[in-house]
């Protein structure tokens, strides 16, 4: 039988056997005085609370250490409760229902039995109590804490606040209120174990602090979200009454239309089942928001952008193949790889009607076409038409699309084409793709390369529209001058196309089938008013334009036919025809001589074939030896690898010097400087190789070079000449320029395969494996080179 002993306090209170059954407690802490109501069916646990109702009614609850059962001192916590059973109800299923009172803290000594359940020796601790003012100040603001609490939470009754009141012992208070606030295990634990009961109260204190400051937070929250919902609810009420009314006097609510419209166009636009479900999700939110929500104009621009899209609406392609070569060869002269490929596409296209779009990428200097090829194979196909400048362009949200999350988005403008285009599978041009640049705001070309992807762009996602947006059907054509600047991953998904220059023949039936009728119409001018002949056309081909298209040439024809218009709207006399000496008076004197033809040969001096961006040219390389110390001067702003090419001249002139009839000492007392002309251009390249080698060897040997001679190909220290690029731009660039025979490196041999028959018949070409077979084409005899003012050397 468990005794009652008498507290301090007054109060009675059971007394604690020696030994007691241990019951590990891992969720509830006990406290003293606080009845705690456990439900359970673990049989262990039954086993323990039938011992204790067997013996003294008692048992001691300890919070265990970990989250294992141990059964050692450690694995529990250094103080627990002696509890008291004060009532048990067994249910049918087994399981149990016990009421526990707490008692007194208890301390664990030791443990004397640990199978079947655990039992131990424990003794009562005391709390420590020490009556002083702040005491009563810590029980004062303890208890306006709780009560604040009281107040706040849901969940506590008000019922809590009037009993803590009538508790006077600032420890059971304490004790009292740990076991109704909402702690952590490890806190209610180290509330427990902390006798000392001012300390007690402070630890409390902080709790319940944190717990007012988030009931707190919680508390505005709630009442800002009520009376958001009140508002909204007051907004929904007017409106349905606004509806009623405006039913009753048989006005429209024009709200309601506009949402209707927008529901019967997004079932006209048959879009797809993904951004039908965004679009109909957007419709419902725009339906429920007011028209003075901030959102409300965001919501209605990106719904009027997923109508407007041509998500089903198709071109139908024109199968004829006749019809389309005929167009082609209408809108361009020659160009018949493009004209080719086109044919080829719409062949197998007829063949096999769900065949992926291919991405050209139209190479070639400025003026030659391409963009113009365009709009003629769009003309053919029976296409739409849409052309995007991507020069200058550094951004890569100009690609994809701003997120509608920023103000002003917009799709990105691969987007905007296909809506300005007003169908699903236009030609879509995209120029001058390798001016793309690249900053801080991202990479275009990147963006790129979902969009030039057969694989990839049948789902190709803009950021605005966040939905697929299929471009497989869509014939995408970009236009390039420089095939470097393209970066290796985006220059894998084109099929590139080369462009070259015109040769003068062309440029003229380019001029008389397109550009003169072109320019007589802007000028408001008839054939029969403006008759240029072919001399003239010649004149202005060589002699006022030297390019590889034929931009120049068109801008020259309209001043001629600008020059012509004045007269006949002053009424003055309009000469028959064009003719060269007519053609000097309107445009003035010739801008550009034909300089490999002109002077003699010259000692040190060679003609090289360049290739630029804007197509062929021709350069002058000169060499020329002066006293010094064997140095090696380069001038001319060439670039690392041209550089490296005169170094190798240099030393393979140096190595034959005995063969090439040169003094072996030339090294030691004489330097060599190469100079090649205009020395503001950049220059660079391995195409030079031959020429500088030339040259420095007529410089040496007194051997005058043959001035109608033009010579490109890349050097090596043996003598070996390497085959290099832009053979047509440079055979093409020498022809106007007026040279006669040509040196190429006998590995581009095949490439003349592609030169015009009427140049090919004007040019003799010599194809050369080395150096020694250069010199025999390129050099004079000593005894021929003994000119008047040659340079005589050191």
């Amino acid at each position: 039988m468990v005794v009652e002993e008498q507290e301090a306090t007054g109060q009675m209170r059971l007394a604690v056997p020696e030994e007691l059954p241990i019951l590990p407690t891992l969720e509830n802490t006990i406290f003293p005085y606080i009845v705690v109501p456990v439900a359970t069916e673990n049989k262990s646990i039954i086993q323990i609370i039938d011992a204790a109702m067997e013996e003294h009614k008692m048992v001691g609850a300890f919070g265990q250490r970990g989250e294992q059962q141990g059964d050692t001192v450690d694995s529990f916590g250094e103080i627990g409760t002696a509890a008291a059973v004060a009532r048990m109800f067994k249910l049918p299923d087994g399981s149990i229902r016990v009421f526990l009172q707490g008692v007194s803290r208890i301390r664990m000594k030791e443990i004397t039995q640990t199978e079947p359940y655990i039992r131990a020796k424990v003794e009562v601790v005391e709390s420590t109590l020490e009556e002083s003012k702040e005491l009563e100040a810590l029980t004062r603001n303890f208890l306006g804490l709780f009560q604040r609490m009281v107040e706040l939470a849901p969940n506590l009754p008000s019922e809590l606040g009037a009993a803590a009141l009538n508790i006077t012992d600032p420890g059971n208070l304490a004790d009292f209120v740990a076991a109704h606030i909402n702690l952590k295990r490890e806190e209610a634990q180290d509330v427990l174990a902390t006798l000392d009961v001012a300390e007690r109260l402070r630890k409390l204190s902080h709790f319940i602090n944190r717990e007012v400051e988030i009931l707190e937070i919680g508390s505005r929250i709630q009442a800002q979200i009520k009376g958001d919902l009140d508002k909204a609810q007051r907004e929904y009420l007017i409106r349905e009454q606004i509806k009623a009314l405006q039913k009753e006097l048989g006005e429209t609510d024009e709200r309601a239309v506009e949402i209707m419209e927008l529901r019967q166009k997004v079932e006209e636009a048959q879009l797809p089942p993904e951004a039908l479900k965004e679009v109909e999700r957007e419709l419902d939110r725009l339906e429920k928001m007011p028209p003075s929500a901030a959102e409300y104009t965001m919501s209605r621009t990106y719904l009027d952008w997923m109508i407007s899209l041509p998500w089903s609406k198709s071109t139908e392609d024109k199968m004829d193949i006749n019809r389309a070569s005929e167009i082609l060869d209408e809108d361009h002269y020659d160009l018949e790889k493009v004209k080719g490929r086109i044919l080829d596409y719409l062949a197998v296209l007829s063949l096999r009607q769900d065949m992926k779009a291919p991405i050209l990428c139209f190479l070639g200097p400025p003026g030659t076409g391409k963009t113009s090829m365009g709009r003629s194979i769009a003309r053919a196909l029976g296409r739409n038409f849409y052309r995007m400048s991507l020069g200058g362009i550094r951004d890569e949200a100009e690609i994809r699309g701003h997120r509608r999350t920023y103000i002003g988005a917009l799709p990105g403008r691969i987007i905007q084409g296909i809506r300005r285009a007003e169908s699903n599978n236009p030609v879509f041009m995209l120029d001058e793709i390798d001016k793309v640049g690249m900053d801080f705001r991202g990479d275009p070309s990147a963006a790129l390369l979902e969009v030039l992807d057969p694989e990839q762009n049948n789902a190709f996602v803009d950021n605005y529209l966040g939905v697929p947006f299929d471009l497989s059907k869509v014939i995408f054509i970009t236009t390039a001058n420089v095939i470097d600047p393209i970066p290796p991953a985006l220059k894998d998904r084109m099929e590139i196309i080369e462009l070259s220059g015109y040769t003068p023949l062309e440029k003229l039936h380019i001029a008389r089938r397109f550009l003169i009728p072109r320019q007589l119409k802007e000028n408001g001018l008839s054939a029969d008013q403006l008759q240029i002949t072919d001399e003239a056309m010649f004149k202005m081909i060589e002699s006022y334009t030297r390019e590889a298209g034929v931009r120049n040439l068109e801008r020259e024809i309209g001043t001629v036919c600008r020059k012509i218009a004045r007269k006949v709207a002053a009424g003055e006399e309009v000469p028959d025809s064009i003719t060269v000496e007519t053609l000097i008076d309107l445009l003035g004197p010739e801008r550009l001589r034909v300089e490999a033809i002109a002077g003699e040969d010259e000692i040190g001096v060679a003609t090289g074939l360049a290739w630029t961006p804007t197509g062929g040219d021709i350069l002058f390389i000169e060499a020329t030896p002066v006293k010094g110390k064997g140095n090696l001067i380069l001038t001319g702003k060439l670039g690392e690898v041209m550089q490296e090419s005169a170094r190798a001249a240099m030393t393979y002139t140096r190595s034959r010097a005995a063969m090439l009839g040169i003094e072996d000492d030339f090294p030691h007392n004489r330097d060599v400087h190469i100079h090649v002309p205009a020395g503001a251009i950049p220059k660079d390249g391995p195409s030079a190789g031959v020429p500088m080698t030339i040259a420095l060897i007529s410089a040496l040997t007194k051997r005058a070079v043959k001035r109608d001679v033009g010579m490109t190909g890349e050097i090596t220290l043996r003598g070996k000449v390497l085959p290099v690029g832009g053979i047509r731009d440079k055979v093409l660039a020498a022809h106007r320029s007026g040279i006669k025979e040509i040196i190429l490196p006998k590995a581009n041999e095949k490439d003349l395969d592609e030169i015009p028959e009427e140049v090919k018949g004007d040019l003799k070409f010599a194809t050369v494996e080395n150096i020694d077979q250069a010199i025999g084409v390129a050099l004079k005899s000593l005894e021929e080179s003994e000119l008047p003012g040659a340079p005589t050397g050191v």
